[in-house]
């Protein structure tokens, strides 16, 4: 601790010691910071800033009572990019180039200086909460910065609801155009639908299922009708063989003298016997052989009188015509199902071979119809959302969804802000004096002097032998009182001299 206070003492000691010493050089340094100083200070011109504070109130009672009917963006996000490229190079070329700024510039190049500059100057800063923002700027012409800012102020409000209804006509206009288009999609999609429909008419909108079914079902009727065609065909056969062995007159009435004819009664008598006989015996039994002779002796006898008949005469047998109309009936039978069956089996190909492209025709399309959903879904949604920026434009006409409120105009501060020209000459005496001082102390620390022992034998490493003491003559001291008087003289009026101008600075901005 002791050592601490020591080496402070003796620094503070040898700070007094070369400022002793090398007075006239501290006090011509001093001299010269302080001109310097005053020379810059009266060239650097103070800095008045104006500022406003504005609120916007994005909170309004139609905002609530339009949710779903009306698109609505998000006021208060707008409002914040807003802010955020408020103090853009097309913003501030349009404020440089207001009139009622008076701003003149010789060159181009001058121009682009003083826009890059108020880019970084002009400071737009919102709060931390709510929709508070402020506009400040600071400038030597506290005039020029009030008017800068006022513009900057009805910028801000101005470009707020011209951006909006900029918006709403872009975003109307861009609607209108993709409705125009998606509606030439949606009819080209339509025409596509309606071709194919026809092309493939009576394969399109049918499920495999439902093909599968009619051929089921075509199958099942072309098996009964090849049944039933069968068994007509059987049927016309056995009418045709008992026609054929059927009489179609009525047999002769017995004539006297006449031998009697042969009847159909003892033919098919006859007959039946041939028949029952070979059911009981095998074909070369005697009985069956001489039945048959007998039968084919009927029969021969039988012709002999249909031969004897006049030609062209009608049948009279009732059998025979009735045989012949059950004939004609079985006849037509055979052709009715001949010509169904002819037409189920055609039926049955073709829905087979349609069966085969279903699955394609079902995937081109159910890909038409995917597109074609898609474009009626997009084109449904671009008209719901027109009426609904339509609603949102006829919402904003009738009423702002965010009122700018001007919480504090533009105003300039009375006082320059820091550092005025009070405070540089504060700061600039206490500089003259540290300059004085430490150009003596670095004279010092350059060309040292010792007048200790001590201190003699710290900066040569040796042992003192002694000293020797100084003694000075009268005309000397006179001299020595002399030198102390004009430096204290010149210092005093160093000192009058920054209090002075400290006073002529301090009066003009009290009287500003």
């Amino acid at each position: 601790m002791d050592s601490g206070v020591n080496t402070l003492v003796a620094k503070v000691r040898w700070i007094v010691r070369a400022t002793r010493h090398r007075r006239w050089v501290a006090i011509s340094v001093a001299w010269a910071v302080a001109i310097a100083s005053l020379i810059l200070i009266l060239l650097t011109p103070e800095r008045f800033e104006a500022s406003s504070r504005i609120y916007v109130d994005t909170q309004t009672v139609l905002k609530p009572l339009m949710v779903g009917l009306a698109y609505q963006p998000d006021i208060d996000q707008q409002v914040r990019m807003l802010a955020k490229t408020l103090i853009s190079r097309p913003n501030v070329e349009r404020l440089v180039d207001k009139p009622e700024l008076g701003l003149k510039f010789k060159d181009p190049k001058e121009r682009e200086e003083t826009i890059t500059a108020l880019i970084s100057q002009i400071r737009v800063v919102a709060a931390e909460r709510g929709n508070l923002y402020s506009i400040a700027y600071r400038d030597s012409d506290p005039e020029l910065a009030r008017k800068l800012v006022e513009n900057m102020v009805g910028m801000f409000v101005s470009s707020g609801a011209d951006g909006k209804k900029r918006d709403s006509v872009d975003a109307g206009q861009f609607i209108a155009d993709q409705i125009k288009t998606n509606e030439a999609k949606l009819i080209e999609a339509e025409g596509r639908l309606k071709e194919f429909k026809v092309r493939n008419f009576g394969v399109s909108g049918v499920s495999n299922q439902d093909y599968f079914a009619r051929m089921s079902l075509l199958s099942d009727e072309v098996t009964k009708l090849r049944s039933d065609l069968q068994a007509a065909e059987q049927s016309r056969a056995s009418y045709r063989r008992e026609l054929s062995g059927e009489d179609p007159n009525l047999p002769p009435m017995p004539v006297p003298g006449v031998p009697n004819a042969v009847s159909v009664v003892d033919t098919d008598s006859q007959r039946k016997l041939v028949d029952e006989l070979s059911r009981r015996y095998t074909s070369d039994h005697p009985d069956l052989i001489a039945a048959r002779r007998q039968l084919v002796q009927l029969d021969a006898q039988k012709r002999e009188e249909a031969a004897s008949r006049p030609k062209g005469s009608a049948a009279t047998s009732p059998i025979y015509q009735s045989i012949r109309i059950s004939l004609a009936e079985r006849e037509a039978q055979v052709a009715s199902l001949r010509s169904q069956l002819s037409m189920q089996t055609a039926r049955l190909e073709q829905t087979r071979a349609l069966a085969g492209r279903v699955p394609q025709v079902e995937a081109e399309l159910a890909q038409l119809n995917r597109d074609y959903d898609v474009i009626r879904k997009n084109y449904d949604q671009l008209i719901a959302r027109r009426e609904s920026a339509s609603l949102g434009v006829k919402l904003d006409e009738s009423s702002q969804l965010a009122d700018f409120r001007l919480i504090d105009p533009p105003r300039v501060s009375p006082n320059a802000v820091f550092p005025r020209h009070l405070h540089m000459g504060l700061l600039a005496l206490l500089l003259s004096a540290l300059a004085g001082v430490g150009a003596a102390l670095m004279l010092d620390l350059l060309r040292p002097t010792v007048d200790d022992t001590k201190l003699l034998e710290q900066l040569s490493g040796r042992p003192s032998l002694g000293t020797v003491s100084l003694s000075q003559t009268t005309e000397g001291l006179r001299l020595s009182r002399q030198d102390m008087i004009r430096f204290g003289g010149v210092a005093a009026l160093l000192v009058v001299f920054q209090l002075a101008w400290l006073a002529w600075i301090a009066s003009r901005s009290f009287f500003r």
